[in-house]
């Protein structure tokens, strides 16, 4: 794909999803179209844009393909056993009412892995503050609705806690109201809206990989900002965050970074002034 080529698809991408594939690794990024418009059964680019400005689900098909939804339940065992038995426990003796965020959340996955720990740590995960975004609309109204999830979604979790924590109707499952209602969800844009902060815990794993260096380097110390002292990042198995030290983090266990500092027991919570991405800045 020549330069010209992918100037002009950028530019219609920003048009018709918002999504500024400038903070995107290219080569990536450009492997990636290629394949959608083969699939798309479009001739040229040209065509394909037509059909999305003029046809929405179209324009969905597209969004939903540059937003990338891959996630299941318990993705990566070994490290949601260690955030279980280990990292939650010791923030719970910290704060017994904790605030955690889900950031670039999918269909759902995640944070609902997170209320179900919590719910068997803690009797019930009603008493914590649950936050779940993610920029793609249609995947957060997925994860609202609590399903539906295939058996290879909840493959990784216990027999016992898709019995308890699913319906399971025409093969599919469905989280039960309960644990749906224990979750925030709403509809954020990393790299452009501002972040609520004094979190416990922030799970962004698997999201960040795909941004430009520069782009990530904002990103994680916005996540640092974002948490207060003693608050813990939790990122995805094969992430490793560049220069963590001096933003103000240390390893705690492959995956965990804490932020430094004393937690003073803040007995409010405070939004975030934290300014978004802007290209000026890269």
């Amino acid at each position: 794909m020549d330069a010209k080529t992918y100037d002009f698809i950028k530019q219609q991408i920003l048009k018709l999803t918002g999504i500024n594939l400038d903070f995107y690794k290219s080569e990536q990024m450009q492997r990636r179209l290629g394949t959608f418009l083969i699939r798309s059964g479009h001739k040229d680019w040209a065509s394909l844009f037509k059909e999305a400005s003029s046809d929405p689900a179209a324009s969905r098909r597209l969004k939903d393909f540059l937003t990338i939804n891959v996630s299941s339940f318990f993705r990566d065992t070994d490290k949601y056993s260690h955030l279980q038995r280990v990292i939650l426990p010791q923030l719970l003796q910290e704060r017994p009412r904790l605030r955690i965020w889900s950031a670039g959340c999918s269909r759902g996955q995640e944070p609902y892995t997170i209320a179900m720990v919590l719910t068997e740590l803690t009797g019930n995960a009603d008493q914590h503050y649950l936050l779940a975004t993610d920029l793609d609309r249609s995947a957060l109204d997925w994860a609202q609705a609590g399903g539906p999830y295939t058996s290879d979604d909840v493959a990784g979790m216990p027999a016992a806690w898709r019995e308890r924590y699913f319906d399971q109707r025409d093969g599919k499952y469905w989280l039960n109201r309960k644990l749906r209602h224990q979750i925030r969800f709403k509809q954020q844009n990393l790299l452009e809206d501002p972040f609520e902060n004094n979190f416990d815990l922030i799970i962004c794993r698997n999201v960040v990989i795909y941004f430009t260096a520069p782009v990530k380097d904002e990103l994680y110390q916005r996540f640092r900002d974002a948490l207060r002292p003693g608050g813990i990042l939790f990122v995805g198995g094969t992430e490793i965050v560049p220069k963590a030290s001096s933003l103000g983090l240390e390893t705690v266990g492959i995956s965990f970074y804490r932020r430094n500092g004393v937690d003073k027991g803040a007995t409010r919570y405070e939004r975030s002034i934290s300014q978004p991405l802007h290209r000026s800045s890269l």
